[in-house]
């Protein structure tokens, strides 16, 4: 299941009617996986929430970790297609960012920081041990290859950075996962090595799992859970999902505030309702 916008409600709090939903289903036998956006140490709080063994699926695919941290897959974007992605979007270097796979500090780098920002202070803020400033944003690729290249802020520049970014010249060579809040007027744009995505990830982990497609149930809500959703057996849409996600014929449950996951894990896994 996704995190944010599935997982936890529109105030960012897990529901205890998903976590109770959550630890039966593994206390069944049942495999739970957070398959998001988020960077491990930001969604290692919801799973430390979560009373049961799970694993991450993190950085919309990027990298697949233990609870505790052990590393199970990891897919780095190349320095050099970070550097010709943020060198082609200058424009934007107000929004963009780059995540590293390191402990604690430095691991978001950003050229300027507004710790008042009002859509992202928040963010920033909560994160604040793990960010450094680096001018020119350039600078932080220094032989080491990053996560992603990321850009947040409001929906409207970043579709239009995403669309820039669709007709570079080596736009063959990376992958773009969105995540929009229109609500909210909120947008997340990760450029990441090429072929990654949540769907990708979660094949590979069943896979290795010797977890058939078919047995997989997959819950999610944004742009950038369409793969994980065609990949599982038997995909959920919240019910607060993007329109684009509804118009699939895909089982819906509640939303987000209503605790859509107990919902669907009480009906679909554990056959309770």
């Amino acid at each position: 299941m996704d995190i944010d916008g599935t997982l936890l409600d529109n105030t960012g709090h897990l529901p205890e009617k998903n976590a109770h939903a959550v630890a039966e289903a593994a206390s069944r036998g049942i495999e739970i996986v957070l398959v998001t956006g988020r960077r491990f140490d930001f969604a290692r709080p919801i799973a430390d929430a979560l009373e049961c063994d799970l694993h991450l699926i993190v950085n919309n695919g990027a990298l697949i970790k233990s609870k505790s941290g052990e590393t199970h897959q990891q897919h780095l974007l190349p320095g050099d297609t970070a550097r010709g992605v943020l060198e082609a979007t200058a424009e934007f270097r107000a929004s963009a960012g780059v995540v590293f796979d390191r402990p604690l500090e430095r691991q978001l780098i950003f050229e300027t920081v507004d710790w008042n920002d009002p859509r992202r202070g928040g963010y920033f803020r909560r994160n604040r041990e793990y960010i450094a400033e680096v001018s020119p944003l350039t600078d932080c690729l220094n032989g080491e290859d990053p996560i992603q290249v990321l850009y947040t802020g409001a929906c409207q520049p970043i579709r239009s950075a995403m669309r820039q970014l669709s007709a570079l010249p080596i736009a063959a060579g990376f992958t773009m996962a969105l995540t929009e809040y229109k609500s909210r007027d909120f947008s997340i744009l990760d450029v990441l090595r090429l072929g990654v995505t949540k769907g990708v990830a979660l094949k590979e982990w069943t896979r290795r799992r010797g977890i058939a497609r078919e047995e997989v149930m997959a819950i999610g809500d944004n742009w950038n859970d369409r793969e994980m959703l065609e990949f599982a057996g038997l995909p959920i849409v919240m019910a607060n999902c993007v329109e684009e996600l509804k118009s699939l014929g895909w089982k819906m449950t509640s939303s987000n505030d209503e605790a859509g996951v107990a919902e669907a894990i009480n009906t679909f896994a554990l056959g309770k309702i």
